[in-house]
Formats: C-alpha cells, sequence, structure tokens
C-alpha cells in the first residue's frame, strides 16, 4: 500500500476498534437493530452532508450493485449481528471473532476478484482461523449464551467479508464517498424496521448511551468506513482485509481502561495465535536472491553514425 492507503488503513483501524467497545457499552440499553439503525442513521445524516458539500453526485449505474449488496451485508446484517452477539461476550473475544473476516476477504477476493492466492496470504489465514478455533473453545464452558454470542460474531465475519467483496467493483465506477454514502442509506433503509423499538430504547437509555450511538455513527460509521473505502480503491481486498487483524490488540487495550473487562487466558492465546497470522500474511519474499536480469552492452556510436540514430537498450 502507498503511505495515503496505509494512514487510511490506520484510521480505521483505531476507530473499528474503538467501536466494539461502545458497542459492548450500549449492550444494556439499545437492542441489537435499534442500536444499528440508530448508527446508521447519525453516519448517513453526516456523510449526505459531506457528499452535498462536495458535490459528489449520484455513482453511474454501474456501481450500484455493489453498492447495493455491500449496503444491506455490510452496513446492516454485519452491525445488527455484532450487535446481538456483543450482548452475550465481551469486546475482545467478538474483535477476536469477527477477524476471521479478511479470511473470507482474501478467499472471495481471489476468486471473484481474480486477485489470487499468494501462498504466504494463505498460510497468514490459515494461522488466524486456528485462532479463532481457540477463541471458540475458551468460551465454550461459559454457556449456551456465549457461544450463541461467538456464533453471532462468526455471522458477521462472514456477511462483512461478502460485504468487502461486494464493494470492490463498485469502486471501479464511482467515488469512495459516493460508495461509502449510499451504501450507509441503504443500510438504514434496511434497519427500518426496527424504528420503534429505536424510539423506545432512545425514551429509556441514558444521556451516555445516546451519545455512544452518536459516537458509533459519526466516527466509526461515517468516517471510518470513507476512509476504509480510499484505502480500498488504492489495494487489493485480501491485503487491506489483513491489516484488520490489528483491531483485536487496540479492543482489549481499550476495553480493559474503559470496561474493565479482560478477555481469558485461552482466549488472548487465539487472539494472539491470530494475529500471528497477520505477520504471516504480510511477510514478502525477499528480493536479494534474485538475480538481476543481465544488461547487454550498448554499443559503440560509430563515427559515421548519428546518435540519434541508436536504439536503446530496453
Amino acid at each position: 500500500m502507498d503511505r495515503g492507503a496505509l494512514l487510511a488503513a490506520a484510521v480505521t483501524v483505531f476507530l473499528w476498534a474503538s467501536a466494539f467497545v461502545s458497542i459492548r457499552a450500549s449492550a444494556d440499553y439499545f437492542g441489537p437493530g435499534a442500536l444499528a439503525l440508530g448508527r446508521l442513521a447519525t453516519g448517513s445524516l453526516a456523510l449526505v452532508c459531506v457528499l452535498l458539500v462536495k458535490r459528489g453526485g449520484i455513482p453511474p449505474r454501474k456501481a450500484w450493485p455493489g453498492i447495493i449488496l455491500s449496503g444491506v451485508l455490510w452496513f446492516g446484517c454485519y452491525m445488527v449481528a455484532l450487535n446481538w452477539g456483543e450482548q452475550k461476550v465481551d469486546a475482545g473475544t467478538a474483535s477476536m471473532v469477527v477477524n476471521i473476516g479478511p479470511m473470507v476477504i482474501a478467499l472471495l477476493g481471489g476468486w471473484l476478484l481474480k486477485e489470487g492466492f499468494p501462498p504466504l496470504l494463505l498460510a497468514g489465514m490459515g494461522v488466524s482461523f486456528v485462532g479463532a478455533v481457540v477463541v471458540g473453545f475458551s468460551t465454550s464452558g461459559d454457556g449456551s449464551s456465549s457461544v450463541l454470542g461467538v456464533g453471532l460474531c462468526l455471522l458477521a465475519a462472514l456477511v462483512y467479508g461478502a460485504g468487502v467483496v461486494s464493494q470492490k467493483p463498485a469502486l471501479r465506477h464511482a467515488t469512495p464517498m459516493q460508495v461509502t454514502t449510499f451504501g450507509c442509506l441503504i443500510g438504514t433503509v434496511a434497519c427500518l424496521p426496527f424504528s420503534g423499538q429505536l424510539v423506545s430504547d432512545l425514551s429509556d437509555a441514558p444521556l451516555s448511551a445516546t451519545l455512544n450511538v452518536v459516537y458509533l455513527g459519526l466516527f466509526p460509521t461515517a468516517l471510518a468506513f470513507s476512509t476504509w473505502a480510499y484505502a480500498l480503491s488504492r489495494t487489493t481486498a485480501g491485503r487491506l482485509g489483513a491489516t484488520t487483524y490489528a483491531v483485536p490488540a487496540i479492543v482489549i487495550l481499550i476495553s480493559w481502561v474503559a470496561l474493565d473487562e479482560v478477555p481469558g487466558w485461552v482466549t488472548l492465546l487465539g487472539g494472539a495465535i491470530c494475529l500471528g497470522g497477520v505477520a504471516v500474511s504480510r511477510i514478502r519474499p525477499g528480493r536479494a536472491s534474485q538475480t538481476p536480469p543481465a544488461v547487454p552492452p550498448v554499443p559503440p556510436v560509430q563515427e559515421d553514425t548519428p546518435a540519434s540514430s541508436v536504439e536503446p537498450t530496453r
């Protein structure tokens, strides 16, 4: 990735990490669908305002299939499933399970987007999958609610991966701002059936929980999804997806400070294995062993031959 894409990915990773903690803090006051709708409505309002100021316009027709699919899957289904899962498991555990999503992105991206399957990327994904399995087993002894929470986070990871892959083709025809704004709007429309529950929850929730919803809409949604789309337009889906493996470590640190929640040691081991997979997937083959091609010598210019007539060596 170039520096612009790398900086955008870093902003996304930090804000998405904070989202896991904010969702967990709001779980006692908002239902999964209501929280998703409140977050998406806030994010849509902010994104539309920015789009109008910048005169971003309407995406072309060829971009709409990817925008609609990513809006329903990633903005809609993903957020509802994640919110529900975080009512059952802590923020750190949820973030580690969800982070098998990059493996889904790499596999679907290699198949549908023809990005290929680099051996080290596949090896890293395999290591991280083992880590996710360890996380799942570490929570299975806590009762059916924890198993359900892990299952919901796994579902969130699957629709997250499918949403990212469906968004990539749309970025060939529309700007990152257009793809993010209209994807968020479509996700909001998909969550409208939860409007009644959102109104009811808002009337009973404390101010801190309501401010969490606003924060989720403005920063982890409006800003982070925009920086993600920008980075995705400048690199492959598989390579960008691997950067999100840094999210669990940040989530655990924030959750420990803000909520006094820390996953168990076995769960942390599984998360460490997941992050080890990131290191493997980011390794590049050394170039020192590659022998540079021999460059043929440039023939001398004869005195009776004009210099401009000599063909340069390619």
